[in-house]
């Protein structure tokens, strides 16, 4: 097989953040099963590439240049979603973006500051944004906001998108503290060591502006959100209490086509027949209102690196697998 040929049949790609988002995410693709090629991963200071130890990467060369060098056609982000590598991360995407580079991101930070900005990229370069893995993991909110359900009429959008959350005001309803139970979340990989944004509920109410902006073509900068109560030492009581009468605490984020760019997240009760009832621990799940087509629910995910992981496995194909014909 000649070069071009090779490049074509496994396109190659730069991942940025090699937290544990994205050694999982660079396990898959080395692995050699996909038809994708590893060409470079990127550190706040180093760029090298696995199984290569780390102290024999080098140093840190631009973006520009190794998308370059490596002929990649996506980016993949599994970078932290905080304040401290936002403008980076949003500076990454912006110039992939204009140079017809692909972005995949795990990373939900600058999506809400750069929204707009990086869909205009996108348009300059002929480029593509996804962001399943900032969304629900391996949960595919995303892909139903974005085409799952295109021209079903959608009016409404309740999400239950942190497992976390799911899990700790279940763990409160069989009775233990809250400190215990976010323990437990954390040493099962579900939780975050600072899980304030899980408990607060700020956490869900970023996916589901992002899933808005995906669903109804919404600015998700311009979204703002109102939060209830969030998650603390005092929702173990009402965690038992709703326990005692057959019904499940969750933490609910909703938004509606009827009131743009507003995001409510609320602790809610709910009961038998209702699919966020249904979850159990670190599931979680989105309820797409569509009056005349019927509700279409999506559950299940695994709230972990490795669901973030496949998530941005499965948006690296989908941007660079050619169009097939017939069923494909």
């Amino acid at each position: 097989m000649s070069h071009d040929a090779d490049v074509r049949a496994h396109p190659s790609v730069v991942l940025s953040g090699y937290g544990p988002v994205g050694r999982a995410y660079a396990e898959r693709l080395i692995g050699g099963a996909l038809p994708l090629r590893l060409a470079a991963v990127r550190t706040s200071a180093a760029e090298g590439l696995p199984p290569e130890p780390r102290s024999g990467w080098g140093p840190l060369p631009s973006l520009a240049e190794t998308l370059e060098r490596t002929g990649a056609v996506v980016l993949a982000q599994a970078v932290p979603s905080s304040p401290a590598v936002r403008e980076q991360a949003a500076a990454d995407a912006l110039s992939a973006l204009r140079r017809g580079v692909h972005v995949v991101t795990a990373a939900k930070s600058h999506l809400l500051s750069h929204w707009g900005e990086l869909e205009r990229a996108a348009a300059e370069g002929g480029s593509r944004v996804r962001i399943s893995g900032a969304t629900g993991a391996a949960l595919p909110t995303a892909d139903l906001a974005r085409i799952g359900v295109r021209g079903l009429g959608c009016r409404t959008l309740r999400a239950c998108p942190n497992g976390t959350a799911t899990f700790v005001l279940d763990r409160l309803a069989d009775g233990d503290a809250l400190p215990g139970a976010v323990a437990e979340a954390q040493r099962r990989g579900i939780a975050e060591a600072d899980p304030a944004a899980d408990l607060s509920g700020a956490d869900a109410a970023v996916k589901v502006r992002l899933l808005a902006a995906l669903l109804w073509g919404w600015d998700a900068t311009a979204v703002r959100t109102e939060a209830g109560p969030g998650i603390d030492a005092g929702t173990a009581e009402a965690a038992r209490t709703a326990a005692a009468r057959g019904r499940r605490l969750r933490s609910v984020a909703t938004a509606t086509a009827d009131e743009p760019l507003v995001v409510r997240v609320a602790l809610e009760e709910t009961g038998p027949g209702d699919p966020l009832y249904a979850l159990r621990g670190p599931e979680k799940a989105a309820v797409y209102g569509c009056p005349d087509a019927g509700d279409i629910t999506v559950s299940g995910g695994r709230s972990s690196p490795l669901g973030a992981a496949l998530a941005m496995v499965k948006d690296t194909l989908d941007v660079t697998v050619p169009a097939g014909s017939g069923f494909a």
